[in-house]
């Protein structure tokens, strides 16, 4: 599976991904406002797991960013259970000489259209830390909307920070009973 976007693809996770990926990866500055799922520092052996655990996908749900055959990158959406089923989190990083450039908009616009394409999704959604404005800016960028802001409701390198919450609904008409197209509802 290859997305194209402008310099760049999104594509599978090759087992000979590993050494640029510790090496784009093993950053303090990328590590600063992702999951504690993402090591720091991030070792060859995070690496391999990594590659290995995303091998076989099907559908391809986890994408290697890649300039040539180096992986600068990596973006996938995380699915989950219940009333959540068809609405993943979306999860992302880059390598921070690659910061600026345009990549990542481009990127989250191309897993959003496969995913509202391919796979059945009727929204995604996508968490921030309150400190990271540029990660907001490349979600609004890609066409996601603030939904809220969660204060001090999750903890990083012994920092509490808010939460934002994005989220981007399907253009495709939901079916019967779901509600109207592009609202998301809240029950008490």
């Amino acid at each position: 599976m290859i997305l194209q976007g402008n310099g760049f693809t999104l594509r599978n996770w090759r087992l000979t991904d590993a050494g640029s990926m510790q090496r784009n990866a093993d950053n303090p500055m990328v590590a600063r406002y992702v999951s504690d799922r993402f090591p720091s520092p991030y070792t060859m052996a995070d690496a391999e797991t990594w590659v290995q655990r995303w091998q076989g996908q099907d559908p391809v749900i986890n994408f290697a960013i890649a300039t040539d055959d180096e992986v600068i990158g990596g973006i996938g959406l995380e699915f989950r259970a219940h009333i959540y089923r068809k609405t993943p989190l979306l999860g992302y990083w880059l390598a921070e000489h690659y910061w600026g450039r345009g990549i990542m908009p481009q990127a989250v616009k191309l897993i959003v259209n496969y995913a509202f394409s391919q796979l059945d999704v009727i929204a995604i959604q996508a968490n921030t830390f309150g400190g990271n404005v540029a990660s907001m800016r490349v979600l609004e960028k890609a066409g996601f909307e603030r939904q809220g802001i969660i204060k001090q409701s999750v903890i990083k390198n012994g920092e509490i920070m808010d939460e934002h919450i994005f989220a981007i609904t399907s253009p495709q008409p939901l079916s019967k009973g779901e509600g109207p197209q592009g609202k998301l509802f809240y029950c008490s």
